[in-house]
């Protein structure tokens, strides 16, 4: 009797944690369709996709055994956030990368330098970042690059490490001080001729740069941006550390993380819809590459994506985390061509100069 009584009580137990599961998935499908500036709590649940749809397919497994006709719940859940399982998963194992290309590809690098910092805290160490970081992407040989959190100052002349091969750029300088004639922000390099450029502030961070390149006779717009961060610094990680820990601390920890999530939902939010706006007006076939700071779950990149097509998706594989630190789930960088491109292939190069994963591309106009 008692047996009876602990089995209906664990198969209750199951079953509940199984539709609070697929109740946070099904929130998370709201993502896409609700700005975080009007409602912030969504942009939770977009961070946590991966493990709730990995959690759902052991529920699947778990009620194939258990309990057959109770997999329904996981897998009717699982299809009404197919949209949400799309953008988390590539799936092209082999696809490999080739360093040698043709002529007529437009070869992409897109990376988040992180002030050339790089991480290690020997300054020793830290004084060769700027020509190691450049000549890791050099040594990609490509066309354009599209860098976010690059500076520029007289006593760090970091364009010159660029632009002997690349004679093209426009420099966001977002950010600017007297002294030392600092410049910060986004920044794109190009082999080809830029004939036009411009930029688009937000109310806070940094900006929407674009580039118009002349290649043979076609014109193409290259827009980079680096969205609104979470702003953590290492008391936050330590904070994010005792929330973990479960300590006497955590309940300010947690409040103090909180509030600058919220805060960073909000503009990215704002952010987002400014981006697709001007995207929109584009008069040439174009891509958007950069640190968008959310991920594939989330409004920022759902709208700004729109009908683009994601180069990761299209010749990536795994799950394709672009930032280090956190979580191994966090792919937050991205570049989106629109549907005038094929994607040729496909790489996240790690070369452990920055906190986030260079990515590069090659896509192909198509006549």
């Amino acid at each position: 009797m008692a047996k009876n009584v602990f089995r209906r009580a664990t198969k209750t137990t199951v079953i509940i944690i199984n539709v609070i599961i697929s109740l946070l998935l099904l929130i998370a499908c709201l993502s896409p369709y609700i700005n975080p500036a009007n409602w912030w709590m969504n942009g939770f649940t977009g961070l946590i996709v991966p493990y709730l749809i990995l959690t759902e397919i052991f529920f699947i497994i778990f009620w194939l055994m258990a309990k057959p006709k109770l997999v329904v719940i996981p897998l009717l859940t699982l299809g009404i956030a197919w949209q949400q399982m799309v953008v988390v998963f590539a799936w092209h194992p082999g696809a490999g990368f080739s360093k040698r290309r043709h002529d007529a590809v437009l070869r992409i690098v897109d990376w988040n330098v992180q002030s050339f910092n790089g991480l290690s805290k020997n300054r020793e160490i830290k004084k060769l970042i700027p020509n190691e970081l450049s000549a890791s992407i050099l040594k990609m040989q490509p066309d354009v690059i599209c860098l976010q959190e690059f500076n520029n100052a007289s006593n760090a002349d970091n364009i010159s490490l660029f632009k002997k091969q690349y004679r093209y750029h426009f420099f966001s300088k977002d950010y600017t001080r007297s002294k030392d004639e600092y410049q910060s922000g986004c920044i794109i390099f190009s082999k080809f001729p830029i004939i036009d450029s411009g930029k688009l502030n937000y109310p806070v961070a940094e900006s929407l740069i674009y580039a118009d390149i002349v290649k043979g006779g076609d014109t193409i717009r290259i827009y980079t941006t680096h969205l609104q961060s979470f702003k953590f610094k290492k008391v936050d990680y330590d904070d994010i550390e005792k929330i973990k820990e479960q300590d006497d601390e955590t309940l300010a920890a947690s409040k103090s993380v909180m509030r600058k999530m919220k805060l960073a939902f909000s503009r990215r939010g704002i952010q987002a819809n400014m981006v697709r706006e001007e995207i929109e007006k584009s008069p040439y076939p174009s891509v958007i590459c950069g640190d968008f700071n959310d991920v594939p779950n989330s409004y920022a990149y759902f709208h700004i994506r729109g009908e683009r097509q994601d180069a990761f998706l299209e010749k990536g594989f795994a799950i394709g985390r672009t930032f280090i630190a956190l979580a191994p789930t966090l792919r937050i960088d991205y570049i989106l061509p629109d549907r005038h491109f094929e994607v040729k292939q496909f790489d996240m190069v790690d070369e452990d100069l920055s906190d986030h994963i260079m990515l590069v591309t090659d896509i192909l106009l198509k006549k």
